[in-house]
């Protein structure tokens, strides 16, 4: 009798385990999928940077073309670079970002473009938790080479 009791009490104890570990494994699926497409957009969101920044680095006139021993040079300008930035990413089909926004994009020392964007991320699945979304930077720096 008493192992009949002690079989008795144990019954049904499985089910709350079962779903515990259901539920932890939908949690870190989730977790997993919202981590995975957070890097792809934050990768997504550099590539447009760095094609911006090279749109920019390429930007400057013939006339800003000098020669310094035997290798040209271009001069850029910093309005000239904020043009192209924001002209690539206007006629680029892949900025199809939420809010995407240029933050910079100037040239500090004549030779390189740097260009700043920014844009929000949404998590694919459970976007309640975080309504307004994430803010994503990417910064790149392009230099053009004349050879």
């Amino acid at each position: 009798m008493i192992r009949r009791k002690a079989v008795a009490d144990e019954s049904g104890s499985i089910l709350p385990l079962t779903i515990f570990f259901g539920m932890l494994s939908l949690v870190l699926i989730l977790l997993v999928v919202a981590a995975t497409s957070l890097y792809l957009e934050r990768k997504r969101l550099f590539t447009l940077a760095d094609g911006a920044a090279l749109a920019g680095a390429e930007a400057f006139s013939l006339d800003s073309v000098t020669l310094e021993g035997s290798t040209p040079t271009a001069s850029l300008d910093s309005t000239d670079v904020h043009e192209a930035a924001s002209d690539f990413l206007a006629e680029n089909p892949v900025a199809t970002f939420d809010r995407l926004e240029l933050i910079e994009a100037d040239s500090a020392d004549g030779t390189s473009a740097t260009v700043r964007v920014a844009a929000t991320w949404h998590p694919p699945v459970v976007s309640l938790l975080v309504p307004d979304g994430i803010r994503l930077e990417a910064r790149s720096v392009a230099r053009s080479v004349l050879r």
